[in-house]
């Protein structure tokens, strides 16, 4: 009987290597991915709220909180700018931002100058303190100002020059905790928004940017010069065509 030739040893099978598991994520670029993600959602939420404030009022804001649990309550009732005297929207135009219709949300002019002379003193625009009155907090934080600074130019692109003015009228403060025009003109003088006349706007404008220390029903003499002053002013940019851009 012939011997068979001899099979070949059969090669141990290879085991499947094992997958080397993934080098573990560098921690500064989890941290850049998550703050990636939380800064895209609060600008979402951001952009939804200017979205919706576009149409509609808003409710309340921190520092109005704040002056509620303060004081014990706030005087605030919202009205639509038909309903507000004009020359009360050129007073406050007048006393706070000249040059309202001709900025995109920034007087480079006027931070060129307050840069000038060392301080921020009438540089901020309207539509910046609409921006810091209805969305942020008060104070002076890198934080704040670097917000405020990012969301006014989308305020400004997606409200209109007379929704911005229309909100700013509603949320500013003209008496310690009383806020908006028309509880302003009740408060002081017992008259609705609509029937200001060119002196009790330019009163209510006049306490601007102070108003817990100035008063519209009780005016200094600084307040007095300042009302007259507003009132020239309301005039000039009725007649030269710097209020345009809110007027009818």
């Amino acid at each position: 009987m012939t011997d068979s030739p001899e099979k070949p040893a059969r090669k141990p099978r290879k085991t499947a290597d094992k997958e080397a598991p993934a080098p573990a994520q560098p921690l500064r670029r989890r941290i850049l991915r998550w703050t990636g993600r939380i800064a895209g959602g609060i600008a979402a939420f951001y952009l939804l709220l200017i979205l919706l404030f576009s149409f509609l009022p808003p409710p309340i804001n921190f520092y109005q909180l704040g002056e509620t649990f303060r004081l014990g309550g706030i005087e605030k009732d919202w009205v639509p700018f038909e309903e507000i005297a004009p020359v009360m929207a050129r007073s406050a135009v007048a006393a706070e931002d000249a040059n309202y219709c001709l900025h995109w949300g920034f007087d480079m002019k006027a931070i060129r100058e307050a840069m000038a002379e060392g301080s921020n003193r009438g540089a901020s625009t309207i539509s910046q303190q609409t921006v810091k009155n209805v969305f942020l907090w008060h104070g002076r934080s890198w934080l704040r100002k670097a917000m405020e600074a990012a969301l006014t130019p989308v305020v400004e692109t997606l409200w209109s020059k007379r929704r911005i003015l229309e909100v700013y009228l509603n949320v500013a403060e003209f008496g310690e905790g009383v806020f908006g025009v028309q509880a302003a003109a009740q408060h002081h003088f017992g008259v609705d928004a609509r029937d200001l006349t060119p002196t009790q706007a330019a009163r209510l404008a006049a306490v601007l940017p102070d108003p817990q220390n100035r008063s519209a029903s009780n005016p200094s003499n600084f307040v007095r010069s300042r009302t007259r002053s507003i009132m020239s002013g309301a005039e000039t940019i009725a007649a030269d065509g710097r209020a345009a851009c809110f007027s009818e």
